[in-house]
């Protein structure tokens, strides 16, 4: 992808706001007697990344298709860039979404649909710089219909950032994606962010979240199972220490569980300082601790704990 640059007239004026971009309070959705949200807040502050994460079922699809208007809640206040989402003269020209499927018409070409689209959103830009932005300008005269699955997902991240919007929404931008096209995506997302456009963004690939999201809101059963910074959200679990001992060994100076053939793990909510009991044990001992690792926990390992949490 190409080196990006904000649209002309998208009415971003570069001055940061201490007013949130989102501002989610005591939401509601229901079905009948199912509640798909229940009692949902959350701010969004400009600038950030902010990255909304769920189990199958959690809702959080429905809690972004109300705050991008495309749904109307049971009960609750929404506020989006200072309006009511249902506002769309107000926000829709500023706010760009990137679905996990478009779908675009498979008869227009890929210049056809960023024109049309990005004419929709009333921002102004100019469609073949979008197209090269996204490393489809080989592919303008092509039609949709012909094009590869990684291409398609190009060609929806072109339409939701035609004019540079305030505000982004990107849900499993990287699927389809080849590792290179993910690195060029994720600089162009952190060149929108330099012009101080705010991302929200919603995957599973957990490590995309956790590398890049300045805040998580993890969702389970309609509402936030834990909401954090990633370092907030992983010290909720204890860090691990994994290590084998030669047969005959004393046992270790720290608590842990032992499994086969001389394997112990060690978990601990002060890492360094266990490490360092460890170390120094083993070297008195002249012990040399096999297949040793040692790292906090990671954010796969905080979305696995939701099912196990009974709360």
């Amino acid at each position: 992808m190409r080196p990006l640059l904000r649209g002309v007239g998208s009415g971003w004026d570069g001055v940061m706001s201490t007013t949130p971009v989102i501002d989610v309070h005591q939401l509601n959705l229901a079905y009948g007697d199912f509640h798909a949200v229940k009692d949902l807040s959350f701010r969004v502050g400009q600038g950030e990344l902010y990255a909304l994460l769920g189990t199958n079922g959690a809702g959080k699809t429905s809690t972004l298709e109300i705050i991008e208007g495309h749904r109307k809640a049971t009960s609750g206040t929404v506020s989006v860039l200072g309006h009511s989402p249902s506002d769309r003269g107000a926000v829709r020209s500023r706010m760009g979404i990137m679905l996990q499927e478009s779908g675009f018409s498979p008869d227009l070409t890929v210049r056809e649909t960023v024109g049309l689209i990005g004419g929709l959103s009333r921002r102004v830009d100019d469609v073949d710089r979008v197209i090269d932005v996204v490393d489809l300008k080989r592919k303008a005269t092509t039609r949709v219909s012909q094009l590869s699955g990684g291409e398609k997902r190009r060609l929806d991240f072109a339409t939701a950032v035609y004019g540079g919007p305030e505000l982004i929404f990107l849900d499993e931008p990287t699927t389809g994606l080849d590792i290179s096209s993910r690195d060029d995506l994720w600089r162009a997302v952190d060149r929108l962010r330099e012009d101080g456009s705010t991302i929200v963004l919603t995957t599973h690939y957990l490590e995309e979240a956790q590398q890049r999201a300045d805040r998580i809101g993890l969702m389970h059963r309609g509402t936030f199972h834990r909401e954090g910074t990633v370092a907030e959200l992983t010290q909720t679990l204890p860090a691990v220490i994994g290590f084998r001992l030669p047969a005959g060994s004393p046992p270790p100076p720290i608590p842990a569980a032992a499994a086969s053939a001389g394997a112990f793990t060690v978990e601990t909510f002060q890492l360094q300082f266990d490490l360092r009991v460890l170390l120094d044990w083993a070297h008195q001992q002249g012990l040399e601790l096999a297949d040793l690792h040692a790292g906090p926990t990671s954010l796969d390992d905080v979305f696995r704990a939701i099912g196990a949490d009974p709360a």
